[in-house]
Order: C-alpha cells, then sequence, then structure tokens
C-alpha cells in the first residue's frame, strides 16, 4: 500500500479530479461520510451524547462539514466550530458549509482565544471531539490560539478523531513539527502518511484508518517521486505459492547459515530454525569445528559442516575454500561468528567470491565497518544487509540518534549507492532496495527486543530467498512475518516474558493467518 506524502497527494487529488472526472466535491463526500462509518464502528455508545465537529477553512475542514451533516442527518447531535473566520472558507468547504447552514445547522466561529474559551466549556460536555481543522498541507509548526486549542483538546480526555492527520503533524516526515492533536483514531484518506506508520508521529494517531474514498489505486500507485510501501497481507499473500503434492525438499531450496563460535551457538541455531521454519528444503549449518557438536544437538532436522577456526573458537579465514565447495542456493552468514580480523577476512572473501545470493548480519556486517565498499552488489549475485542501528551506525560512521533521526534516507542511500537490499531493523523495520524503494512493516512489538530475535530474521530471509529466488519479495514476506509471529507470540507470552524461541514457535501459525484469513488458527 503507497504511502503518500503532501505533494505526492495533491496529486491524485488532482488527477482524480481533472484526468477521472470524478468532481472534488464527490471526494468531500466520500470522505466525511467514510469518516462517519469509521466513527460508527468504533464509537458507538459516545454517539448517544453531542460530537463537537471543530473545522478549518480549508479541505480538512469541508470533510468536517460533511461529518457534521451526515451524523445529523442520521439523528445524531453534533455541533459544528470553525477556527477562524466563515468569511475565509472558500471553494468546496465552503459548499458544504453553505449546506449546512441551508439545513439551519448553527456553525459557531472562532476567531480568536476569548471565542475559545467561551466555547471550550461547551465543547469539553460532549462525548467525542472531531479534528478537522488542519490536513496535509500544513508546513510549520502550530502557533498563536492553535496551540491552546491543541492543549485543551488533548487534556479534554474525550476520544479524538482526526481526519487525515492529526492536527499539528506534516504528512512530508514522521517527526512531530510542534504542538498536535493526540488522537485516539485517524482517519487518513485515500493512502497512508508518513507520520501514521513511523514514530515518533505514529504516537499521536492513535488507530489509523484507511479510508477509500473514490481515488482509483492506479492513479496513487502511479503518482512520481519516492515511493514508499507500507506492507499489508493482501500484498503479500500471493507470494506464497501452494506446494504441489510430489513436492521434494530439493524443490524448496538448500541453505547454508554461516554462524556461530565458542559461546554463540545459540546464534547459530537461532538462523537456522528461522530458515527451517520457513519453508527451506535442506540447511546446513557452517560453524567451526569445535562447536559443532553443540549446535548439531539442538535440532535433529539440520545438517552441519564443521570449518576451521582460530584459536578463539572463531572462523578462520581459510575456511572459505571449504565453505564454497558446499552445494547451497542461498548463503546467510554473520550470526554469532565473531569479529576478529580473520572473520574479517573470511567475510570478505564470501563477498568476492560466492556467486550465490547472501543474507548479510551482525559480526558480518560489524567487520565490514572500516571499509563498507566491500558490500557493493552485483548484477548477477544479490546481497542482503539486516543491521539494526548500531550496526549501520558503524557502517556509516554515524551515531544511532543520526541513524534512528533519519532512517528511510540512511536505509534508502546506503542500498542505492552499494546495490544492495537494507533490512533496517527496529520498531517499523525498514526495507529499502537498490533502485530506491522502500518498504515499511506494520507488524512487531516491543517484546521482540531481546536476544536472537534477529538471527531468526536472517534465517528466515535466506530461506524465502532460496524458495522465491526474489530478494525484494523474500524481504518482504520474511519481515512481515517475523513481526507477526512476534505478534503472537506477544498474545501468548506477554512482551516481558518473550524470547527468540517464542517467535519460532509461531510461525507456522503466522504463515497459516496470512495464507488463510478466513480460517481459524487457534
Amino acid at each position: 500500500m503507497r504511502i503518500l506524502n503532501a505533494a505526492q497527494m495533491r496529486e491524485a487529488d488532482r488527477f482524480t479530479i481533472e484526468e477521472i472526472g470524478i468532481p472534488s466535491l464527490v471526494l468531500m463526500e466520500n470522505a466525511g461520510r467514510q469518516v462517519v462509518a469509521a466513527i460508527e464502528a468504533a464509537y458507538e455508545a459516545r454517539l448517544n451524547g453531542r460530537v463537537a465537529v471543530l473545522c478549518g477553512r480549508g479541505n480538512n475542514g469541508g470533510d468536517g462539514f460533511v461529518v457534521a451533516r451526515t451524523l445529523l442527518q442520521r439523528g445524531i447531535d453534533a455541533s459544528v466550530f470553525v477556527i477562524g473566520s466563515l468569511t475565509q472558507v472558500r471553494g468546496d468547504a465552503k459548499t458544504n458549509l453553505d449546506i449546512l447552514g441551508r439545513l439551519g445547522v448553527t456553525v459557531v466561529e472562532i476567531g480568536d482565544e476569548q471565542s475559545w474559551e467561551l466555547h471550550f466549556s461547551e465543547i469539553s460536555q460532549c462525548t467525542l471531539i472531531v479534528d478537522a481543522i488542519f490536513g496535509t498541507g500544513l508546513k510549520a509548526a502550530l502557533g498563536g490560539m492553535m496551540e491552546t486549542i491543541v492543549a485543551d483538546v488533548n487534556a479534554s480526555s474525550l476520544p479524538i478523531v482526526s481526519i487525515d492527520l492529526p492536527s499539528g503533524l506534516s504528512a512530508d516526515t514522521p517527526h512531530v513539527i510542534g504542538d498536535c492533536i493526540d488522537a485516539s483514531m485517524t482517519v487518513t484518506l485515500a493512502a497512508p502518511k508518513l507520520p501514521l506508520v513511523l514514530p515518533p508521529g505514529e504516537e499521536h494517531a492513535g488507530d489509523v484508518v484507511i479510508a477509500d474514498i473514490g481515488i482509483p489505486h492506479e492513479v496513487i500507485d502511479g503518482i512520481e517521486g519516492q515511493h514508499i510501501e507500507l506492507l499489508t497481507p493482501e500484498q503479500l499473500r500471493d507470494v506464497v505459492e501452494p506446494r504441489a503434492a510430489d513436492s521434494h525438499k530439493g524443490d524448496f531450496g538448500r541453505v547454508t547459515i554461516v554462524a556461530g563460535s565458542r559461546g554463540k551457538t545459540g546464534a547459530a541455531h537461532l538462523a537456522a530454525m528461522g530458515a527451517l521454519r520457513s519453508g527451506a528444503g535442506l540447511v546446513t549449518v557452517a560453524t567451526p569445528a569445535s562447536v559443532l557438536p553443540i549446535v548439531a544437538s539442538m535440532a535433529p532436522e539440520l545438517m552441519t559442516e564443521p570449518l576451521p577456526e582460530e584459536a578463539d573458537g572463531s572462523v578462520a579465514a581459510k575456511a572459505i575454500d571449504q565453505l564454497l565447495e558446499l552445494r547451497h542456493d542461498v548463503i546467510a552468514c554473520g550470526s554469532g561468528i565473531g569479529r576478529g580480523p580473520a572473520v574479517g577476512a573470511f567475510v570478505g572473501a564470501l563477498l568476492e567470491r560466492a556467486t550465490v545470493p547472501l543474507v548479510l548480519d551482525a559480526d558480518a556486517i560489524t567487520v565490514l565497518a572500516e571499509d563498507p565498499g566491500r558490500l557493493t552488489g552485483r548484477e548477477e549475485r544479490d546481497v542482503i544487509i539486516t543491521p539494526h542501528p548500531g550496526e549501520m551506525a558503524r557502517l556509516i560512521g554515524a551515531s544511532i540518534e543520526e541513524v534512528q533521526g533519519s532512517r528511510i534516507d540512511v536505509a534508502t542511500e546506503f542500498a542505492t549507492a552499494h546495490r544492495v537490499y537494507v533490512v533496517l531493523k527496529g520498531h517499523r523495520t525498514i526495507i529499502a532496495t537498490p533502485d530506491g524503494h522502500i518498504f515499511i512493516n506494520p507488524t512487531g512489538n516491543a517484546g521482540m527486543a531481546t536476544g536472537g530475535t534477529g538471527d531468526v530474521l536472517t534465517g528466515m530471509i535466506a530461506a524465502w530467498l532460496a524458495q522465491l529466488l526474489d530478494a525484494e519479495a523474500a524481504c518482504r514476506l520474511a519481515v512481515f512475518l517475523h513481526g507477526a509471529a512476534g505478534d503472537l507470540a506477544e498474545a501468548s507470552e506477554g512482551q516481558v516474558a518473550m524470547v527468540a524461541t517464542d517467535v519460532i514457535a509461531h510461525l507456522g501459525d503466522a504463515l497459516n493467518r496470512l495464507c488463510n484469513p478466513d480460517k481459524d488458527s487457534s
């Protein structure tokens, strides 16, 4: 599902109105009615009282006028307030304001703080507030009377439903540019916007409902500019094809996991189980010889390969020759392998000599930090890296705060410059492709902030890459299912008690729910 910024949303509106021929008044009517439908679904009990509809002077306010009219036509008491002068309302918003007047609806003008003070006591006695003050066009922080309005509305303890965006947020950035409404629910129009799906903006959005107002999906998908998508079950469901009755293990890929070292055998096990539970036909763990018995004892389904090692129990540089003699479709490397010079040499040789797709995580990323140029992908072989913010920071020579402050830009710039796929892990994991496409994952929770969950994801990406033979699809599917399994684990174990093996235990259920949404998975 495409995520649009303010300019892209304006272009989608323009194209729909001018090229498709759907009048702007129809789009506004659809928007208002969709907002009412969302309110009725979420706040039915609140509609026994009075709804306060706070409207601005632009199109967002026009949507609010439609909301008020629709509520009143359904027998729901609503009071309408315009923030600013009624004479400044223009265009389609003015048309809908005039309709309210002809229906005998009183619209209260709030032109200054004294007027706001006078009427806020009335607003605070309502049972729900609709925020239709500003939409996607806001560029600068709110000031003056609007700061007072936002503060009072937020302090009212009433549910707040914002139209398109909570007033005070900008559609062009996930960052909070100033004071803003703390919505209980946001009904966003036609397509999601960045501050609704990424922190810190999302913390002010509440539950997000995406309303179809009549703009064709083809129009939204065809808008030029930065291409950012929100992963959805609908787009991923068709990626997984049913298995033929006469399938055999060779049909589903051979994955080699280079992982583990002395004291880090669990990382190898978690990555390997992530691959097995994601459907890889054959999984081999290549690990230093001294720890191989430990890894082999953890799961009978795994094959193992003993690798030459250094004195500290990490993989030796010369192990590359033995590794490349193995038969595999994908190699995943990095979970718990160590960070010494020999490991750096091994990973560098792997990048230079391997002909199959690579998934690099953890230590395999860190040992390349002094020379990230070695990560450059080749047309004939995909490279996927899965850093957490600390590893990404080391790779680009920045602070974690700088990475977290511009995650989309950091991931996109590295992916396009080095021709690799970047899976920047964290809350709302970012996937950036070599051609500049960005995907944001909505699944997952804070309980997954525990050791080993990243290793599980590494194995999952490798397994789906071996089956799908499509790096972008493998990243999207694995990241979504990883978070979905974490959400199921949260429901079972809670966030505090969750561990990485809980995520593995729920991978099958997550996949079943994705592929069979109408079937009871309990």
